[in-house]
């Protein structure tokens, strides 16, 4: 995969604060939160949202806080520590039960008879390991976002925190920032569905690549 965008990091770090509102309500959005744009400006602000749930009120400020820990770890490496970390804090709040910790219960997935293995601290760590050796940094963050998508590794939030983890990558780099278009996330989770149940991440891959990765083409 040909990057799509080589910023410097500073520049990156620009672009994701510029519209940082819009991805945290993309991804809000991706896991069904019922907000609106101007619900999720509101509370990142720091305004009242009187007709929005608790929950999704504290969902969008828990996004907030990882994205701030996200643009200030960027030199981290993208490892089993900080993911868990991502998860902890898109959980944070009572928000998801045992947020930050991968899960110890069976789960099911929406829309598929698919059901992942019970996840296992030492495989997780020696995968992400195997992925930091992607040259590519889109390659890389599209392949560890789907790694820990299909590996549904907490109990909730793994959409969230799989997107978090593969944009502190995408943003170290200068690649961009992979978020989904509110009018793709239909045809986003359909493929996510297939990948879930076929293993095969070939098709998204190419997906997310095509569709889902925003930048400004600065000339350095």
């Amino acid at each position: 995969m040909i990057p799509k965008f080589n910023m410097t990091q500073e520049q990156n770090i620009f672009v994701a604060k510029r519209n940082i509102v819009d991805y945290i309500y993309k991804s809000a959005k991706l896991e069904g939160l019922g907000v609106t744009y101007p619900d999720t400006e509101a509370i990142f602000r720091g305004a009242a949202a009187p007709c929005v749930k608790i929950s999704d009120i504290i969902a969008i400020n828990n996004l907030k806080h990882a994205w701030q820990f996200l643009l200030g770890t960027l030199d981290a490496p993208m490892d089993y520590a900080y993911l868990c970390k991502l998860n902890q804090l898109v959980g944070g709040d009572n928000l998801i039960y045992g947020a930050g910790y991968i899960r110890t219960l069976p789960v099911t997935i929406g829309g598929t008879k698919w059901k992942p293995e019970m996840p296992a601290e030492a495989d997780i760590k020696a995968r992400l390991t195997e992925l930091q050796a992607i040259a590519n940094p889109t390659e890389q963050s599209i392949a560890v976002m789907l790694y820990a998508m299909r590996g549904q590794f907490y109990l909730d939030g793994n959409k969230r925190t799989a997107m978090l983890a593969a944009n502190q990558i995408m943003i170290a780099n200068g690649h961009g920032i992979i978020s989904v278009p509110e009018e793709l996330i239909r045809d986003f989770t359909q493929h996510l569905v297939n990948f879930y149940e076929s293993g095969n991440a070939k098709t998204i891959a190419q997906f997310v690549y095509d569709n889902c990765i925003d930048g400004i083409p600065f000339t350095n």
